[in-house]
């Protein structure tokens, strides 16, 4: 499946000590005998996480860039603005597990590992990452936006540049148990029960082609402390940038329709608790384009939970046209449209139970606001007494 099992050799072979413990190591550790900046900076930083909790989130980075191998080049310059400001957002939520999407891919993971030596220099030591090849900016070799030209960016099975534009990474403090792991980028669209691609969407001899993840959907189980946890992860495509057909609203739609297929059994087999769906789904429940049942459908699922993360500081006015509750929006886009929508979740299954959880959206003119133009989500979960 072209798994990324690596861990950085240092930490091979170290045992996480539980959060009572890590957290106030690490802020030792970071302002100890330091002169940078940033370092200075995160150390006025407190953490927000309570003992004996797993914090798990997801971050759409918005660090993918126009070509490939640049973000790497940014990485290594160590100076780049909106780079120490996503280091600034990360050690502030500090997360065990933690979704990264919109991060540029390549086969080495050499941009990978220069972003997890980042981390590293801050107190965050993710030993354990989830990347394997993905459908961002993959070439399908068909003419899928049928102009009657191959090798363009809206030809490859996930809209991109070039290949791993733009794809998604799963890093952990802790064990992932790749021998189970479950990776869909292969998953064709027209093999999802009650796929929207039928119509105009895509002509027949397509449809053997196109995959369903514009990114991926990933099933990967890890062992924490307190017991075994699976994520689910994906990043929907945005359901814009095309034409009366809906091809993006349609694929965007059964992106997230997946989850409850392979939940109700039908795609594998069903999966026992505890797990945690997470990752940019681009819809909102009430607000702006897509077809919102999808979202609403996943929310209201028995199976999960939404603790509804809010934002950490003061609550933005609600846009113009807009219903949803503003608070929890989870992106900063362009107004009046299509304007802050919550569009970045973290879903535990209902058999856990969520202590804390919040939005992590800086403020303005800060360091950390150069970052995203998403937040970042986090949920804080309790460790398990019965397991």
């Amino acid at each position: 499946m072209g798994l990324y099992p690596r861990q950085h050799d240092h930490a091979r072979h170290r045992h996480v000590p539980r959060r009572r413990a890590y957290r106030g190591k690490a802020a030792a550790r970071l302002c100890a005998g330091t002169t940078r900046g940033l370092i200075a900076a995160l150390c006025l930083m407190g953490g927000i996480a309570q003992a004996d909790t797993l914090r798990i989130a997801t971050y759409h980075t918005d660090l993918s860039r126009d070509g490939p191998g640049l973000l790497l080049r940014d990485l290594q310059r160590g100076d780049d603005p909106q780079i120490i400001g996503f280091v600034h957002i990360m050690a502030k939520a500090s997360p065990d597990i933690v979704l990264l999407t919109d991060l540029d891919h390549d086969a080495g993971h050499l941009t990978l590992d220069a972003l997890r030596a980042a981390l590293t220099d801050v107190g965050l030591d993710y030993s354990h990452a989830y990347a394997p090849p993905q459908n961002a900016g993959l070439d399908s070799s068909a003419d899928l936006d049928g102009d009657r030209r191959l090798g363009e960016a809206e030809d490859s099975h996930g809209f991109g540049r070039f290949t791993g534009d733009g794809a998604m990474a799963l890093l952990s403090r802790y064990p992932l148990n790749l021998e189970h792991a479950q990776d869909f980028s292969s998953f064709l669209w027209a093999d999802l029960p009650d796929a929207l691609i039928t119509g105009a969407v895509l002509p027949p001899e397509l449809r053997d082609v196109q995959r369903l993840s514009s990114a991926a959907h990933w099933v990967v189980p890890v062992e924490t402390p307190g017991g075994p946890i699976t994520i689910l992860a994906f990043h929907a495509t945005p359901p814009v940038f095309d034409g009366p057909e809906d091809r993006n609203g349609r694929r965007n739609h059964d992106e997230i329709r997946f989850w409850q297929h392979y939940l109700d059994g039908a795609i594998g087999p069903v999966l026992p608790g505890p797990y945690a769906l997470m990752g940019t789904a681009n819809l909102d429940p009430v607000d702006g384009e897509g077809r919102h049942e999808a979202i609403m459908e996943l929310l209201s699922d028995p199976r999960l939970q939404d603790p509804e993360p809010r934002r950490d500081h003061a609550d933005p006015p609600q846009g113009p046209g807009q219903s949803g509750d503003p608070a929890l929006d989870t992106a900063n886009w362009d107004e009046p449209a299509p304007g802050d929508l919550r569009v970045d979740y973290v879903l535990p299954s209902a058999d856990l139970t969520v202590r804390d959880n919040g939005i992590i959206w800086p403020e303005p003119e800060s360091v950390a606001a150069q970052a995203s133009r998403h937040g970042l989500v986090w949920v804080d979960l309790v460790w398990p007494t019965d397991r």
